[in-house]
């Protein structure tokens, strides 16, 4: 019994390093069964930019037609889109992530212009890292896995917007996946091998000393030795993705609305478009459309200064890591690390 739970949690500890979820569904510990998103919903083919643009207005008018949803407004272009289409008046919070004493990335400016533009009334709710730390454990227990270092700032805001009497949160998400805007993954051609290691987020072998890696998802999209990257997104990294909002905004119980996620690309994309800077274009074309003379913005993922927020954390010390295996790593791998280890000993309290 033993072996096979120890062999158990290797392979739920080399799945949520790989691909930051157990995408088996399976855990070693099955009082806390991992939940993983439904995405056997209908999705609205598109083909074009205006395509996309009916598609997200039809879904964002009817959320917040009786005045019961709010907008998550970062700095990007994905949420300023839906931002166009909420109800003016309508109340858009934006997450800011501090740390005492230094300077981090802030998006509530280049928010707050979009609310203005578009008559929105703009909250900015500020999360610390004692506070997103103190959330933790709660969103572990409702998931069943280690968490997204995203999970608890979205799940703080969604307890401030539930409170404020929001029975809908409206988010930009999966518009990256859906649309070609990781271009990192999707700017070359890999063999299977090379993309193993291009999307890994910490290869399991570099941090755990006997590590059980369940490498067929990649398998399951490999042709002739590799890897469609935009077929493997939609198919595993955007449930991942979509999961972690959906945890955060079940566990604080407010409805989860992410409008690209209702929606499919109709056509093959287009790396050729991609690879000569022209990412996820047909949401570009969108927002030059709304936003005629704007500037788009440098795209950057949801804030989280995980690097300042563990820069004095030494690294793990269950006996399963590699003593020192953080050091050099960046913030984003550390946390992955780290909220790993929070997640065993959690576990077995």
């Amino acid at each position: 019994m033993k072996n096979s739970f120890d062999l158990q949690k290797r392979k739920d500890m080399s799945d949520f390093l790989m691909y930051r979820c157990l995408h088996s569904g399976v855990s070693a510990y099955p009082e806390y069964p991992p939940k993983l998103a439904d995405v056997s919903f209908p999705r609205i083919p598109v083909g074009s930019a205006d395509e996309l643009e009916k598609a997200l207005k039809e879904q964002v008018t009817a959320a917040a037609s009786d005045g019961k949803a709010a907008l998550a407004l970062s700095g990007g272009i994905d949420s300023a889109i839906l931002a166009k289409f909420m109800p003016k008046g309508s109340v858009a919070y934006t997450f800011r992530c501090v740390v005492p004493g230094k300077q981090v990335v802030d998006e509530s400016i280049r928010a707050s212009k979009y609310a203005e533009e578009c008559g929105l009334k703009h909250e900015i709710t500020d999360i610390t890292f004692d506070e997103a730390l103190s959330v933790c454990d709660t969103l572990m227990k409702h998931k069943g896995a280690p968490i997204h270092s995203i999970e608890a700032q979205i799940y703080l805001a969604s307890l401030r917007a539930k409170k404020d009497g929001f029975k809908r949160f409206i988010f930009g998400e999966t518009a990256d996946a859906v649309y070609g805007g990781l271009d990192g993954l999707l700017g070359e051609d890999r063999t299977t091998g090379e993309f193993i290691e291009r999307f890994s987020f910490v290869a399991p072998y570099k941090v755990m000393y006997d590590p059980a890696p369940d490498y067929s998802p990649f398998y399951d999209i490999e042709k002739d030795g590799h890897i469609d990257a935009h077929d493997f997104i939609n198919k595993y990294f955007f449930r991942e993705s979509l999961g972690s909002y959906l945890n955060a905004c079940e566990t604080a119980g407010i409805e989860f609305i992410a409008p690209y996620s209702r929606t499919k690309m109709s056509v093959p994309i287009d790396y050729e478009k991609i690879r000569s800077g022209n990412s996820k274009y047909f949401v570009r074309e969108v927002f030059s459309k709304l936003y005629p003379g704007w500037e788009t913005p440098k795209k950057t993922p949801m804030p989280r200064p995980v690097s300042e927020w563990l820069g004095s954390w030494s690294g793990p010390v269950r006996s399963e890591f590699i003593p020192h295996c953080t050091d050099g790593m960046t913030g984003d791998m550390k946390w992955m690390v780290f909220i790993l280890e929070r997640f065993l000993n959690l576990m077995e309290k």
